[in-house]
């Protein structure tokens, strides 16, 4: 039986972590004409969501302007249930789609394409521009619901689609090949170490740029060398790291006072790829270093349905592993995310509905 009302996480304005609410009386959202009802088993958090809570995306002419992901567009309305990386069970279907599919377990592509091709221009996400998985339930479309043959937990699974799908759409957009070098900075986070796992996948090289103590967690997934950051020359600890050899492709996510080392970093005619910025997302530039070394500079933000596929093939072979760093009771949200704010992990956070926590979300 699928109840009336549910337990969620309701982001109910732009603010601090006040402006998340735990709410036990939330209406169960019901499938319209080809979606799918899924009762959540995990979620991933990713940093999308902070920064859509603190409305952090500026606007082209003012970059402290109060503003959520998509600049100019506006879809976020309040309340919103945030939450993209979405495991579960399809409880329910609506109109057009097979009762067949009920019962099926899937992983959410949280892209929400708005358009037949491969173009990204009119792109949103499940989270924002309607309700995510940070709840007992959730609606999606029907083609957006996948399953995926592995076995791994649900939580497990819960760390791969927004940091992964984000990684493969940078390294496509960069058009990395096998045996390039790529330097990853912010190896260690969520997009970061899908990076490093997915240049292996594709038989590429990955540097890794992180913060002191996890250097080795970052050479198991596969890094080939590790760069703390710490005081001095960032150009000079990347040659030594790679005993000199040339970097094709920088995959940044930190941005911030890095911008023009990393720069230095690339080869003539190397290709810099972001999807992010925490480290600060307004830099100073020399024009003359990207004109003269004929570089190539590639905005980056989610990912295609071909990037979805290639992804879960990568899963479905064993390629790319899970991250899991730690698990969170839904009701614990705001430590979950505060944990989150204070990057002392590697990997994934995943938060899990209570009621599914000895099953999905429990480390015993």
């Amino acid at each position: 039986m699928i109840p009336d009302t549910m337990k969620a996480v309701l982001l109910t304005r732009h603010g601090d972590l006040d402006a998340l609410v735990y709410r036990q009386d939330v209406p169960v959202p019901r499938p319209a004409s080809g979606e799918v009802l899924i009762e959540v088993t995990a979620c991933g958090m990713n940093n999308t969501d902070v920064w859509v809570r603190q409305g952090a995306y500026g606007s082209e002419t003012d970059p402290e302007a109060v503003s959520s992901w998509r600049r100019g567009r506006p879809t976020l309305t309040f309340p919103r249930i945030q939450g993209a990386d979405i495991v579960g069970r399809i409880a329910a279907v609506g109109e057009g789609v097979a009762q067949e599919r009920v019962g099926e377990r899937v992983m959410v592509d949280f892209s929400l394409y708005n358009r037949d091709d491969d173009s990204l221009a009119d792109i949103d996400y499940i989270g924002h521009g309607r309700d995510g998985g940070y709840a007992e339930y959730t609606t999606v479309p029907a083609e957006n619901a996948h399953i995926v043959d592995t076995g791994m937990s649900d939580a497990e699974l819960a760390t791969f689609c927004c940091a992964y799908l984000t990684g493969e759409h940078m390294l496509e957009r960069a058009g990395v090949r096998a045996g390039e070098r790529v330097l990853v900075t912010g190896a260690s986070g969520g997009v970061g170490s899908a990076i490093v796992q997915l240049c292996r996948a594709r038989d590429a090289i990955p540097y890794a740029v992180t913060g002191q103590g996890k250097e080795e967690a970052l050479r198991r997934i596969g890094a080939e060398a590790v760069i703390t950051r710490e005081p001095g020359d960032l150009v000079e600890a990347a040659a030594a790291a790679t005993g000199g050899e040339p970097i094709d492709v920088v995959a940044d996510l930190v941005a911030g006072p890095l911008f023009n080392p990393l720069l230095r970093i690339l080869r003539p005619e190397g290709r810099y790829t972001t999807a992010g910025a925490i480290a600060g997302p307004v830099v100073q530039l020399d024009l003359r270093t990207v004109y003269l070394k004929h570089l190539q500079l590639h905005g980056s933000s989610q990912g295609t349905r071909k990037d979805f596929r290639r992804l879960v093939g990568y899963i479905e072979t064993g390629k790319v592993k899970p991250l899991l760093a730690q698990t969170y009771r839904l009701s614990d949200f705001h430590n979950a995310q505060r944990a989150f704010m204070e990057k002392h992990f590697v990997g994934k956070l995943v938060v899990v509905p209570d009621a599914k926590w000895r099953e999905a979300g429990s480390p015993g």
